[in-house]
C-alpha cells in the first residue's frame, strides 16, 4: 500500500490533566482513547476530515487524541494502539493502512505481508506527479461496508496483486516514471472492480477524472477518489471536471 498524508485534512487535539475524563465535543471514539490509556484529562479536539468518504477520519482523530495523551509514542506503537482502538474496543472495520500513514507521516510504502508486523519505507513526496483528491459527501459510504469483504479476499489470498501494484508504483516515483505510476493506479482500480461492487456514484467520479485524461483510483474505501495528472496546467482541467460534477477537491501534495 502506498499511501499520502494531506496537511489540508486533519485532526488536531488538546489535553491537560484532569480528575476525570471530560471531552469536548463529546465522542465516543475519543473516550475510547482515553480509557485505553487509563488517562483522566480534559479533552478538547476538532477535525476538518470529511466523514465516511475514505479519507481516514476516524483515525486521524484516534492518532491526535493519542499524541496529546502521550507524546512518547512512537509511530510503530502509535499506529498499533489506534488500529486497536479502532478494531478492539469499538469495532470499526478497516484496514491498517491509515493508522500506519498517519503515525508515520508523509508519503509511505507499507507491506502487511507480515500479519505480525508491518514494514514501512518513507518515500519523498517530490516524487509525486501533480495529484487530485475529489470526494461528494453525498456520495459516502462507510469504509466498513467495503473492508468487510475485502478482509475475507485477503484472507482468500486475493490481494498480492495490489501488493505488488504499490510496489510497482513506489519503483516508477523512485526512477522519475510518472506514466509506470499512472499506470500502476489505474491498475489498482481495475482490480477493485474485479474485487467487490462499486457505488455508481464512486465510479462517476473515476470515469469523469479518465475522461479528464487522468489516471485514478479510489484513495480509500469509501468513496474519495485521487486522480493522477501530467503537470500543473492538466491538474487544473481535472479539477475543473471533478468540480462540474459536484465534487470537493484538492491539490496534493501541498
Amino acid at each position: 500500500m502506498l499511501a499520502l498524508t494531506l496537511p489540508e485534512l486533519g485532526a488536531q487535539a488538546r489535553a491537560a490533566p484532569a480528575e476525570r475524563l471530560s471531552v469536548a465535543p463529546d465522542s465516543e471514539l475519543v473516550r475510547a482513547v482515553a480509557a485505553r490509556l487509563g488517562a483522566t484529562a480534559t479533552i478538547e479536539w476538532s477535525t476538518n476530515v470529511p466523514t465516511s468518504v475514505g479519507l481516514g477520519g476516524s483515525s486521524a482523530i484516534a492518532i491526535a487524541v493519542l499524541r496529546a495523551l502521550d507524546q512518547r509514542l512512537h509511530p510503530v506503537e502509535l499506529a498499533r494502539t489506534a488500529l486497536a482502538i479502532e478494531r478492539q474496543d469499538l469495532g470499526i472495520p478497516g484496514g491498517r493502512q491509515d493508522q500506519v500513514v498517519q503515525a508515520h507521516g508523509g508519503l509511505v510504502l507499507m507491506d502487511f505481508s507480515d500479519e505480525r508486523d508491518v514494514r514501512v519505507e518513507r518515500l519523498d513526496p517530490g516524487l509525486l506527479p501533480p495529484l487530485v483528491v475529489a470526494w461528494r459527501e453525498r456520495a459516502s459510504e462507510h469504509s466498513g461496508i467495503a473492508h468487510a469483504d475485502l478482509r475475507r479476499r485477503y484472507a482468500h489470498g486475493d490481494m498480492p496483486a495490489l501488493a505488488e501494484l504499490a510496489r510497482q508504483a513506489a519503483r516508477a516515483l523512485r526512477e522519475g516514471d510518472h506514466t509506470a505510476f499512472a499506470d500502476a493506479v489505474d491498475q489498482s482500480y481495475e482490480h477493485r472492480v474485479r474485487m467487490v461492487a462499486l457505488q455508481p456514484g464512486h465510479v462517476e467520479m473515476i470515469e469523469t477524472a479518465r475522461a479528464a485524461g487522468a489516471a485514478a483510483n479510489y484513495s480509500g474505501s469509501g468513496g474519495a477518489i485521487v486522480a493522477v495528472c501530467r503537470d500543473d496546467e492538466h491538474r487544473a482541467t481535472v479539477r475543473a471536471a471533478l468540480e462540474q460534477l459536484g465534487c470537493r477537491t484538492l491539490s496534493a501534495p501541498a
